[in-house]
């Protein structure tokens, strides 16, 4: 994507730095890891006892175990060399949790939604080729840097393969198809009610941006950009909504949201500081409204 620079009423466009080594952009996504993508860092180049290091180590609000990747030079493998670390990791849950206990992480561990993120320059047809059959879903990230210090991040967006093509994909790869939920699993048991209420809400989201990607994951619904900015999580009568935003910086003109920081924090399942809970059709337009600010804040 161009950047471009407005000064003095004269739009000049930004020319990419790349000066910067592979360790280079490590220690800069490891260093600001949170602000970047809302996740806790643990560990760099972490050794696996399979042969190889994890690049970077992390876990992220919602307590999921999160494998990060760096793609410098065009032709490395970095997604199966990824998928491999994951392998590992999911046979070494205890020493993970040990990990996590010795960095004072109190975030409780959710094995049922890993993540995996590679993160490069550009993604060949091939990249996006190999992560769109795979039956676990790849987080694939573009950085660039511009001179005068600027920092973009987008989203590499692709189609994954219905499942009844994704047949054709190795046994071994398949025992963790388990991960992947659907809209269809967090719908099945609600009333009509309910899932018209979210149907509502979802179709305002996805209008906000092309580029929105929606994760199911085990216990909420995400939608994102290079992080989450809304969660949902459906109940039998409502739906909760957590906004990735932090504590003071909401504008709730209607007192819709509660803020689990206060008096004390309380332990939840989305990202954010901010939850709305709502039950009416009525509310959809307001929670909407809020729910705009934490994708603003965000992208």
């Amino acid at each position: 994507m161009a950047i471009f620079i407005i000064k003095n009423k004269k739009i000049r466009k930004l020319h990419i730095n790349t000066e910067k080594s592979e360790r280079d952009i490590q220690k800069l996504f490891e260093d600001n890891l949170e602000e970047i993508l809302n996740i806790n860092f643990l560990a760099s180049e972490y050794p696996t006892t399979w042969g190889g290091r994890i690049d970077t180590l992390g876990i992220d609000k919602n307590g999921s175990p999160v494998i990060i990747e760096y793609k410098i030079g065009k032709n490395e493998n970095v997604i199966n060399q990824a998928l491999s670390y994951l392998r590992w990791l999911l046979d070494h849950k205890a020493e993970f949790e040990k990990l996590c206990k010795d960095k004072n992480m109190e975030v409780k561990i959710d094995w049922n939604s890993p993540r995996v993120i590679c993160i490069a320059e550009s993604f060949s047809k091939f990249d996006i080729d190999t992560v769109a059959i795979l039956p676990i879903r790849i987080e694939l990230l573009k950085y660039a840097i511009y001179e005068s210090g600027i920092f973009h991040i987008e989203t590499e967006n692709y189609e994954q393969v219905k499942r009844d093509k994704r047949e054709l994909i190795h046994k071994e790869r398949r025992k963790i198809e388990k991960l992947q939920y659907s809209i269809e699993d967090h719908l099945s048991d609600k009333n009509e009610k309910i899932k018209e209420l979210f149907y509502i809400l979802r179709e305002k989201i996805m209008s906000l941006d092309k580029n929105i990607i929606e994760e199911p994951k085990a216990r909420y619904i995400a939608y994102k950009l290079s992080t989450n900015f809304v969660d949902i999580v459906i109940l039998s009568n409502s739906l909760k909504i957590f906004l990735n935003m932090k504590s003071g910086t909401l504008k709730d003109k209607w007192g819709l949201a509660r803020d689990l920081t206060k008096p004390k924090p309380i332990g939840h399942w989305g990202n954010g500081d901010y939850e709305i809970k709502i039950d009416l059709s009525d509310d959809v337009e307001k929670a909407f409204e809020l729910i705009k600010q934490s994708y603003e804040y965000n992208r």
